[in-house]
């Protein structure tokens, strides 16, 4: 569920501005919002810090075998010196490739002297060197004095002599850098030996590591509170803030501020969006939180919490994508290690993967699959579990499969409407949502008919007109119902052309699933479909096995991610009103 909560203001005496922080952090329960700005010296001081350290850590190395020494310098010197040492660095550099790019020249034209250039130009001999295709080359009028360099495919290098310093050649020109060859190569390798000798340095800054990041873990502290600071409320003699925090916690807050001589104001949210996301759900729920993390989405405080339906629908979701018994296990056997190793972490994502592994082997041992191989469900134990009407290879069965998935859809987007009808109990309104629950099973017969065949149900058209009726209605309703009616009229036809086609979407469903089953079948066949008839041949069937297979358990995540997740994210929440707007609930505390 969505955690109430309150707004809250604290008026404060300005000399007492830091040690309320201070003592504000330490209660850790309040949300502070900006009241102005925060711009400060201050602020934009630890910025630039944080901005150093985090370039610090992209120099040195992650992995590190050694320890900081004992007698370190403090953080803030080691991340500068990294920095300064990293600048240098950067700059030999770019120096480095200015000197290879002149060197360039001297691979194309030879150890040609730049001295003994300018003696020629001295004693009145120019010469100019030019870049041009073989046929410009040979047309080059015969009284010119020029003497080819080099051709590389249809280019070539030659260099033009005369007495005059103006005669020029309507050629590309690459003028002799101005050093000699042997000082290039000098200043190249003096360069690169620079360059090494920094890496090697800032190679035995990764020790330190832990260190800095520690100090940007202090940095960020130091910023919040800068920036709580800066962005207080100023009147007079008096500071003050704003933030929202848990309606059980105000007491807390009312405590807090009398003992301290604070004054307080508490009123209910005035703004929707400005009120953060607390979500809080029994352990067997919040399993689906990593999900709505990795995605960034989080309902905004006005929105329904999903999270149960949401968690239940993916759950199916993954067993119908994945579709195999053979992959729910691997998956299953994953996160076993993942348990062992990460016993203490990731306790969310992993009781997820336990749910959803465990609801695809179920899948999987009724439908018969077993890492695409049929064989394998034919075993007498596996047969016993296998439903003949959803067996993926009964060629009959994609019909059954296909209904199964709009009944999953056409029940999945009623859900939605029913959240929606309870939370409007209190309003006509919410008849319009009954009438939606209405109009989607009228879609879905409708679906049934045109896309698998069916014939259309009797019930069809009376749940369509008691359907529409009351969308009408109460949908926009008023004192003036003609009014609400036409309102609403204007995108009703298209609102249901909607919902028809979001209960025919359910159906990819049973496509992913069966390309599943197609890919691993392919691979199998591909593998072993001719027998094996020798030690080389079962190590090649293995290998194209193991590929294909592990191909097929990357192509089912990414369609988890492409398609159970979205039916969840946009089919089902656009019908329950959800817009995951919300921004999450960050108490500034230590």
């Amino acid at each position: 569920m969505i955690v109430k909560m309150k707004k809250i203001t604290l008026l404060i005496a300005e000399s007492y501005r830091d040690d309320a922080l201070e003592s504000l952090r330490k209660l850790g329960v309040l949300h502070v919002e900006d009241v102005k700005p925060p711009v400060s010296d201050d602020l934009a001081a630890i910025e630039k810090k944080m901005e150093n350290v985090d370039k610090a850590l992209t120099v040195i190395k992650i992995d590190s075998d050694q320890s900081a020494p004992s007698d370190a310098e403090p953080a803030e010197q080691i991340v500068e010196q990294i920095i300064t040492l990293n600048h240098q660095r950067e700059t030999l550099k770019r120096e480095l490739e200015e000197k290879q790019e002149i060197n360039h020249w001297f691979e194309h034209w030879g150890n040609i002297s730049f001295s003994s250039i300018q003696s020629l130009r001295d004693s009145g001999i120019f010469v100019r060197f030019y870049v041009a295709d073989r046929k410009a080359f040979q047309k080059i009028a015969a009284d010119k004095n020029v003497h080819p360099a080099g051709e590389e495919q249809n280019t070539v290098r030659f260099a033009l002599f005369s007495e005059s310093a103006d005669e020029k050649l309507e050629f590309k020109e690459e003028p002799i850098p101005e050093i000699e060859y042997i000082e290039l190569k000098n200043e190249i390798e003096s360069l690169s030996r620079e360059i090494d000798e920094i890496a090697a340095k800032l190679d035995e800054f990764s020790s330190y590591r832990d260190g800095v990041k520690q100090y940007r873990t202090d940095l960020l502290k130091k910023n919040e509170f800068s920036r709580v600071r800066a962005g207080m409320g100023e009147e007079t003699s008096i500071v003050y803030l704003q933030g929202y925090c848990p309606a059980e916690n105000v007491d807390q807050i009312k405590q807090h501020a009398t003992e301290r001589g604070w004054g307080y104001i508490i009123d209910d949210p005035d703004d929707p969006a400005e009120v953060p996301t607390l979500l809080r759900n029994p352990k067997w729920v919040n399993m689906i939180k990593p999900l709505f993390d990795f995605m960034g989405t989080l309902p905004g405080y006005f929105e329904p919490d999903v999270s149960l339906v949401f968690l239940v629908f993916f759950s199916i979701f993954y067993a119908l994508i994945v579709g195999d018994a053979g992959y729910g296990l691997v998956f299953l056997l994953g996160t076993v290690v993942l348990h062992l190793k990460k016993k203490d972490q990731l306790k969310d994502f992993i009781r997820l993967m336990y749910l959803v592994s465990s609801v695809t082997i179920v899948w999987g041992l009724i439908t018969g699959t077993w890492f695409g191989a049929e064989k394998i469900a034919q075993l007498p134990i596996l047969k016993l579990f296998v439903i003949e009407q959803i067996s993926s290879f009964n060629p009959n069965s994609g019909d059954f499969i296909m209904r199964l998935t709009f009944v999953i859809g056409v029940v999945h987007l009623s859900l939605g409407h029913l959240i929606t009808a309870f939370r409007k109990i209190n309003s006509l309104t919410a008849l319009a949502e009954i009438g939606w629950v209405l109009v989607l099973w009228a879609v879905f017969f409708v679906a049934n008919s045109i896309v698998l065949g069916k014939e259309m149900s009797a019930a069809t058209m009376p749940l369509l007109i008691a359907g529409v009726a009351l969308i009408l209605v109460f949908a926009n309703f008023q004192k003036n119902i003609v009014k609400g009616m036409l309102l609403t009229l204007g995108n009703l036809p298209l609102d249901i052309i909607s919902s028809f086609s979001d209960v025919v979407s359910y159906i990819r469903l049973f496509a992913v699933g069966l390309a599943t089953v197609i890919v691993a079948s392919s691979f199998n066949e591909m593998a072993i479909g001719a027998g094996i008839d020798s030690v080389i041949g079962g190590i090649f069937a293995a290998i194209i096995l193991f590929i294909g297979h592990a191909i097929n358990l990357v192509l089912c995540g990414m369609s988890i991610l492409v398609h159970g997740v979205r039916l969840n994210m946009l089919e089902f929440s656009g019908h329950v009103g959800i817009q995951w707007t919300g921004k999450p609930y960050q108490p500034f505390k230590e």
